[in-house]
């Protein structure tokens, strides 16, 4: 990047590519505060240089709206992508993959909101194209499948979900290879489903599986990580196995605390799952104080009436009534 900037410019195309190839590793490494001002400058330099409407830009501005929303800055996130979305849909055609990415960014964002309704058209629209602009085994179709998958089992239809994950799992592992992140990311995926069923036998080896996957790949600290260290230790703790679970969560809290800040929506899963094994074990005035946290949290990134936040302040009122209980 220093040579094309003394040899084209400050302002060159060149450098913004490599300005959002730098940001990209922060990102993937968990670096969100690295990765937000280098994809700032590599928009703003291709906004000048390309003009508004280029693809280039769209690109530029899904890439700072994904760090947004996994930053639970969704309402600066959307914009972005819905600007992102425009831009490839005139520029491209409304069959291009690079038009499926921003559709399925933007049912991420509305999922992650509780908003369902709004996203499994952009799902399903996303997953359509996909399939025939790269053919039913690429990982982009992988990717569709996913969250498609995923939309399913927060709506608790089950049945829907799995084949969709396991196609996924499948398509990945022949395209990315066993040790991909990816692949964690399925096998995270479908053991989650198989424990909100209770099969937990089942689930175990798939988070063990990720895990081990993501902390190859990842190294010890980054965020996917940590949601797998905490979907292992709910797995323990559902099966009252809470001294396996307690320094699983503790763990990954710290690795979300580091990498995520201390108030995103992340850090608010981390603190009420603690919670809940406070509460478990009769430890009412830790865990009340871990639940109101998460509750403050979530109300602020993801707003009083999302589901996770519904969920939180469910959780802190039961914490309550048992203390209470307890005298």
């Amino acid at each position: 990047m220093a040579i094309w900037e003394r040899a084209l410019g400050a302002d060159h195309p060149y450098v913004a590519s490599s300005l959002n190839n730098l940001a990209n590793l922060h990102y993937e490494q968990g670096e969100y505060a690295e990765a937000l001002p280098l994809y700032e400058r590599g928009l703003a330099i291709r906004e000048r240089a390309l003009g508004s409407d280029h693809p280039d830009v769209a690109s530029s501005l899904n890439n700072l709206a994904l760090l947004y929303s996994n930053q639970g800055r969704y309402a600066e996130a959307l914009p972005l992508y819905e600007r992102a979305l425009a831009i490839y849909e005139r520029v491209l055609g409304p069959d291009h993959p690079c038009v499926a990415r921003s559709l399925n960014d933007l049912a991420v964002l509305y999922s992650n909101q509780g908003k369902y309704v709004e996203a499994l058209p952009l799902y399903e629209r996303a997953l359509a194209i996909w399939e025939r602009a790269l053919g039913p085994d690429h990982p982009g179709v992988a990717t569709g499948l996913n969250n498609l998958a995923e939309l399913y089992k927060e709506q608790g239809e089950y049945a829907e979900a799995l084949p969709l994950y396991e196609r996924a799992l499948a398509i990945r592992e022949r395209a990315l290879g066993p040790g991909h992140p990816d692949v964690a990311s399925s096998l995270n995926n479908l053991a989650l489903l198989y424990s909100n069923r209770g099969k937990y036998v089942r689930a175990l080896p798939l988070y063990e599986r990720a895990l081990a996957i993501r902390e190859r790949a990842l190294g010890p600290d980054h965020p996917d990580v940590a949601s797998s260290l905490n979907n292992l230790a709910l797995l323990y703790s559902n099966q009252g196995k809470h001294g396996d679970a307690l320094p699983l969560i503790e763990r990954a809290l710290a690795i979300w605390e580091r990498a995520l800040g201390p108030d995103h929506p992340g850090v608010a899963t981390g603190l009420n799952n603690l919670a809940g094994l406070y509460g478990l074990q009769g430890k009412y005035a830790e865990a009340l104080a871990l639940y109101k946290r998460a509750v403050r949290i979530s109300e602020a990134a993801l707003g009083s009436e999302h589901p996770n936040t519904r969920e939180f302040r469910k959780n802190l009122k039961a914490c309550q009534d048992a203390k209470g209980a307890k005298g």
